[in-house]
């Protein structure tokens, strides 16, 4: 019978391997759709290149399920760092989706202010007319291809791993890293809001910075309330940078800038209570396996 201190010292060895995995599938599964939609060619909201782009956003969730079957047949716990739904995020949920609304509304208004686009209803109704089924699809497309399909990856299967060895800070920049690097294809297939942006342009190299204060304002989500936190905060920023067109380099630094302030602040007043504790490596033999410590 293996003893507590063995299972917490072979913890992080699972997790290092459980994170090698989920990142392999999801990349493989993400840039092997989104290489067959730059293929077919054509409009990635419509026609036959729709398929594989919106399967390619589903990767991250593939290589949550992935490792969910693993820990299963393994017969392996939860990792501790892990946030399990509570009713709380009943309560959370709606809350942050209006502060990550908020960062990108606020840093419009300020770019505005500086002398950038003022914020227009009829933009915002020509936007929503421009997905060719309709209002309700275009916020149903916005939930599938973000929230839905990544923040189990990211945040609820990635970051509990993670956290086992790293801080909530560190965890939630290199997430942010990593997560831009995802991203990259989509710069390459028509109809994206990436491609409009441009690989090379301020605005494409803007949009890759802006992964980072994302990632940490969705990693605050869900050490709050779990991933239908992350999944709201995704949502609300998603919509309204949709639905503001904030695709100019002033108005994405300061909403950049914005959301990083949160995030910094939201991660900073998380109570350690709210936390189980990683498990800690021993650092020396067990007295109860040792006979000479005994003795």
């Amino acid at each position: 019978m293996s003893s507590p201190r063995a299972t917490a010292s072979a913890a992080p060895t699972s997790y290092r391997s459980d994170l090698v995995l989920f990142m392999a599938v999801t990349f493989v599964v993400s840039w092997a759709s989104w290489g067959a939609a730059m293929l077919i060619g054509g409009p990635a909201m419509e026609g036959p290149a729709f398929a594989p782009y919106l399967f390619g956003a589903f990767g991250p969730l593939v290589g949550a399920l992935v490792i969910r079957v693993r820990r299963k047949r393994r017969g392996e716990p939860v990792p501790a760092k892990a946030v399990r739904f509570r009713r709380s995020a009943l309560l959370w949920s709606p809350l942050l989706l209006v502060v990550a609304a908020a960062t990108v509304v606020v840093g419009v208004l300020l770019a505005h202010a500086a002398g950038g686009p003022g914020v227009s209803l009829e933009e915002m109704e020509n936007v929503i007319k421009d997905n060719p089924a309709g209002p309700a699809a275009f916020f149903v497309n916005l939930f599938l291809a973000g929230p839905l399909s990544e923040e189990a990856g990211w945040r609820g299967t990635a970051q509990p791993r993670m956290r086992a060895t790293m801080g909530r800070y560190q965890t939630a920049v290199l997430t942010g890293v990593i997560w831009a690097v995802w991203h990259a294809p989509l710069f390459f297939i028509e109809g994206t809001v990436q491609n409009e942006l441009g690989f090379a342009s301020a605005s494409g190299i803007l949009f890759f910075a802006s992964s980072i204060p994302m990632a940490m304002l969705a990693a605050a989500a869900y050490e709050y309330a779990g991933v239908l936190a992350s999944m709201a905060v995704h949502f609300a920023v998603n919509a309204s940078m949709n639905l503001l067109s904030v695709m100019e380099p002033e108005a994405q630094a300061l909403t950049m800038g914005i959301q990083a302030l949160v995030a910094v602040a939201l991660l900073a007043s998380i109570r350690p209570s709210k936390q189980q504790p990683a498990p800690v490596p021993p650092t020396g033999p067990d007295p109860r396996l040792d006979p000479a410590i005994r003795l």
